[in-house]
């Protein structure tokens, strides 16, 4: 199995990154344990702190990353260009802006997707479920 395909028959493992608790909680509530009935159920790791998150992604720990910009003292999107960087195979990443006209931000950081702050449950679906979906043909 190639690196970038996403074996249906294991667990999704999507790392959820934001310093602050409340962010990591919401996006995992929004998602739930199974985004979509044709994509595997969901394994959470939450993270708080960036090297942890580079860490985990050295060791090839995660299927999709979510990053919140607006976290400090290392935001989301320096960590998602560090990570498109330095990671060789880095998984999909989605960051969380801290509004819609941020966007322009999601493309500089090479995230393939953005949500903005604050969350709507169906859009964040919708865009991991994309990501996914397309990770996974």
């Amino acid at each position: 199995m190639e690196a970038a395909e996403l074996d249906t028959a294991q667990p999704v493992r999507i790392l959820v990154y934001s310093d602050n608790p409340q962010t990591r909680t919401a996006v995992i509530s929004a998602l739930g344990p199974r985004p979509h009935p044709d994509l595997p159920p969901v394994e959470y790791t939450e993270v708080a702190t960036a090297p942890v998150v580079v860490q985990r992604l050295d060791a090839g720990a995660a299927d999709l990353v979510i990053l919140d910009g607006e976290a400090t003292p290392a935001g989301g999107l320096g960590l998602a260009r560090q990570l498109k960087d330095e990671i060789a195979d880095c998984p999909p990443v989605l960051v969380l802006t801290g509004r819609r006209d941020d966007a322009w931000l999601a493309d500089w950081s090479r995230a393939e997707a953005a949500v903005p702050h604050p969350l709507d449950p169906f859009e964040l679906g919708s865009a991991v479920i994309g990501l996914l979906r397309t990770k996974s043909s």
